[in-house]
């Protein structure tokens, strides 16, 4: 086969197999956020004699150790591939989450969650750096709303699902379906995906060029502590209503476990085609001759600044006003995802980095993870209601609107004098 023929028929291969990383993360947020519905449910909270604050301990089990994890797997990818690294680490935490089924004490519980999130460490680093090697810079939107579709679906499909399969069957029968069924993606990825693991003898080569960006060379730049405060205040909200919204539409609106799985959906539905249709319309004016930075960072402050109407929803006297605002907030917050990731961690990320930026930036944002569960239970313990966990959003919005617009800038980027 010539070699244009080639070029042409790995350009195609590209999109399906980009469809399958929106799949595999869209798998690892169902399997993460399974644990939300049943939180919500009393037969499991009593079984295990869960606080409030409780609830939201085990909810942020999952976040500390998938912070821990993002720059060593974030090292890795960059020096031994995805393919390898991300079937194994895929495995281990589908069958921690199918296990979580099996087992009877808090203790227990907690250990599952911190394998399930150190095991999906692995899942963002992983992507993004076969996005970075395979998609051009005017594509990089596109392709990374897509990808962020799945872990935006992740959620909305799987609140309704886990809500519908705790209410039929049983909570410890949802984590072992959830768990299990997620292994049959394995089977595509291992037969599709070329294998990427360098050959010992270029392992060298890569190690060197992979070398010339240092931890302290990427914590240097002022631009990069901008992308982790930006990385924070959007996960903030994001993992706000992926621990807590079933809760809240459950306890402070009334609503069944089942209905308030159906509007969990249409939220994280909602910001997941915002995402993908805010990243095309940036690359198309970015493809037209606007500058990159300044067209993504337009997209991210429009976002922040629209999911501040979720305290219109905690103040809202109505049903229906509230479940529009909480739904409504979280999707405008696409127009922020897909720009906000081509921006931090493609367009001003030097190629070799990629994985360890990457990996940098998602140790923020588990750490928004693990804030936004433990403090939102805790402000509600204290306020005896969700308008302060609403309100703590509104002012992580506006910070990351304020980062994104003054610290995210091109002269601030990591300087590698050393890369190709």
């Amino acid at each position: 086969m010539s070699e244009p023929v080639k070029a042409s028929a790995a350009s195609a291969a590209r999109w399906p197999l980009l469809l399958l990383l929106t799949l595999g993360v869209l798998i690892a947020y169902v399997d993460r956020t399974s644990i939300s519905s049943a939180l919500a449910e009393k037969p499991f909270v009593q079984h295990f004699g869960l606080s409030n604050m409780d609830r939201g301990w085990v909810n942020a089990a999952f976040f500390w150790s998938y912070g821990l994890v993002q720059m060593p797997m974030g090292w890795i990818v960059d020096r031994y591939g995805v393919k390898t690294p991300y079937t194994l680490c895929f495995t281990l935490w589908c069958l921690a989450t199918a296990l979580t089924g099996a087992i009877s004490s808090l203790g227990a519980l907690i250990v599952m969650r911190v394998i399930v999130g150190a095991a999906e460490a692995a899942v963002i680093p992983a992507s993004y750096r076969w996005i970075r090697d395979n998609f051009s810079e005017s594509q990089s939107g596109s392709a990374v709303g897509i990808f962020t579709a799945g872990n935006k679906l992740g959620p909305a499909i799987g609140a309704p699902m886990a809500a519908w399969l705790i209410v039929s069957h049983g909570w410890r029968l949802m984590f072992f379906v959830t768990g299990a069924a997620g292994l049959l993606w394995l089977v595509p990825w291992v037969l599709a995906v070329k294998n990427d693991l360098p050959a010992p003898e270029e392992r060298a080569e890569i190690r060197r060029k992979a070398s010339a960006v240092t931890l302290g060379g990427i914590l240097a730049s002022p631009m990069v502590w901008g992308t982790l405060i930006v990385a924070f205040c959007y996960g903030y909200f994001t993992f706000y209503c992926m621990t807590w919204m079933p809760a809240y539409l459950v306890e402070a609106r009334g609503l069944s476990l089942a209905t308030s799985g159906l509007y969990t959906f249409f939220s994280f539905a909602g910001i997941a085609v915002v995402a993908v249709v805010a990243g095309w319309a940036a690359d198309r004016l970015i493809d037209r001759g606007g500058d990159p930075v300044l067209v993504r960072k337009g997209f991210v402050i429009a976002g922040f600044l629209g999911a501040c109407t979720v305290l219109l929803g905690a103040y809202a006297q109505s049903l229906q006003a509230a479940l529009f605002w909480n739904v409504f907030s979280l999707s405008f917050l696409g127009l922020a995802t897909a720009n906000n990731l081509a921006l931090c961690r493609l367009t001003l990320i030097p190629r070799p980095a990629v994985g360890l930026v990457t990996g940098v930036q998602q140790v923020a944002t588990s750490l928004s993870g693990g804030v936004a569960a433990s403090l939102s239970g805790w402000l509600l313990h204290v306020g005896g209601s969700y308008v302060l966990p609403m309100l703590a959003i509104v002012v992580f919005c506006l910070i990351g609107a304020l980062t994104t617009l003054f610290a995210l800038q091109p002269r601030w980027a990591p300087v590698i004098e050393d890369h190709l």
